[in-house]
């Protein structure tokens, strides 16, 4: 039975039957290799190892790009790390698991994510915190947790992971506190965008700014982030959802994700919160900044009510910036809170974010503007840098 099921899950990947088991050796695939900073990606052949202790190798159905992947392949502001597979948003199915790995098993439907659930450190344990000691992000380090090596080679030559995910790879490697089981009947090509940015700007709203319903929502940038933290302003009943951005195009496509209405920065002569809080009868009970830009994180906290408003940062800012606000602002009873991944852990809550989009509260479509094969993967690049549209799904073609 052993072999049948095997056989089985080989012919759901590949269709066609083969009797062939890869666990345990190398796999040879083709993968999206980033030679040099803001160089096009190059499709190679490369090879890729068997997990170690506490690692799955994933068969990567579907990715998407997110702009961190971009960021980091400009290397304008960050350590520059090459030859690198980027992506980190993904779905794909475990074809393979190491040693120690009890929770997944071969033909089970994942999500790769950038940060992990080791279910052992304080923070794992801790109601409060989904910010993994082991397994938090870090976007420097380019080589597996157990070893300290890569799991990609190219003629012997390593190259380098990304956030522990790599999905532009048709197989990859990652830990297993990194890999979410989900429901085997969600499409991965809708719900992998839930492995970053939407689950990011969705949990920042629903989990951490908490509005109540027929409250007013401030949403500063309306990139990806911003409108998953829209859609949750509009899953949690908001009666209005105020979307700030410097790019008036934005406007229309927001309607979509239940914004109401638009303050263009550009447009006034006062401070954007001075703006919305005459818009809003003294400020918004909640918002949420999703842009990274240190003066927008200051309009979203000097925007809020006093007595009650709450104030969610989701961008990351520029390594050196700082903001000055006055304390009244906060002794007058306003909230600042700091949000990670949408305070969602990635294996125990992620599962009921799929769960959303199954019974149809969630929608995942409209995020999703753009879609190429593999083979065009630098296309989703040019997209993302001329600015236009949200999710470019990207097909890995197996």
């Amino acid at each position: 039975s052993l072999h049948s099921t095997k056989h089985h899950f080989f012919c759901s990947l590949s269709h066609k039957p083969t009797t062939m088991s890869t666990a345990g050796q190398v796999i040879r695939c083709k993968a999206a290799v980033a030679w040099e900073a803001g160089k096009p990606l190059v499709i190679e052949e490369v090879d890729v190892a068997p997990p170690q202790i506490h690692e799955v190798r994933l068969k990567i159905l579907f990715t998407s790009l997110c702009h961190t992947d971009v960021y980091f392949w400009e290397a304008k502001g960050q350590t520059p790390l090459f030859p690198r597979i980027f992506g980190h948003e993904a779905g794909g199915i475990v074809e393979s698991v190491g040693e120690g790995v009890t929770d997944l098993q071969p033909g089970d439907h994942v999500l790769p994510v950038f940060t992990g659930e080791c279910q052992q450190c304080g923070h794992c344990k801790s109601s409060e915190s989904n910010m993994c000691e082991l397994l938090r992000i870090n976007t420097d380090r380019g080589v597996m947790i157990s070893d300290g090596q890569t799991r990609f080679s190219k003629d012997g030559k390593p190259i380098y992971h990304f956030v522990g995910t790599s999905t532009f790879s048709e197989y990859t490697v990652a830990h297993s506190g990194c890999v979410t089981k989900i429901d085997p009947q969600a499409p991965l090509d809708k719900v992998c965008v839930l492995s970053c940015g939407i689950s990011t700007g969705l949990g920042a709203t629903l989990n951490v700014a908490k509005p109540t319903r027929g409250s007013t929502v401030a949403i500063f940038g309306l990139g990806a982030v911003g409108l998953a933290a829209a859609e949750g302003a509009r899953l949690a009943g908001a009666s209005r959802i105020i979307g700030i951005d410097l790019n008036p195009s934005r406007f229309n496509d927001a309607k979509k994700f239940g914004v109401t209405e638009f303050v263009n920065p550009k447009d006034h002569d006062k401070p954007v919160q001075e703006v919305i809080a005459e818009m809003t009868d003294g400020g918004a009970d909640r918002s949420v900044e999703c842009t990274g830009n240190v003066n927008a994180m200051i309009s979203a906290f000097e925007c809020v009510h006093d007595g009650w408003g709450v104030a969610v940062l989701v961008g990351v800012p520029n390594k050196d910036d700082a903001f000055k606000t006055h304390p009244m602002n906060l002794l007058n009873e306003r909230t600042l809170k700091g949000t990670f991944f949408g305070n969602y852990k990635p294996k125990t809550d992620l599962p009921s974010v799929v769960a959303k989009y199954m019974n149809k509260e969630l929608e995942l479509e409209k995020f999703i503007t753009h879609q190429v094969p593999f083979s065009e993967i630098n296309k989703a690049f040019d997209i993302m840098l001329k600015g236009e549209g949200l999710r470019c799904m990207i097909t890995m073609g197996h």
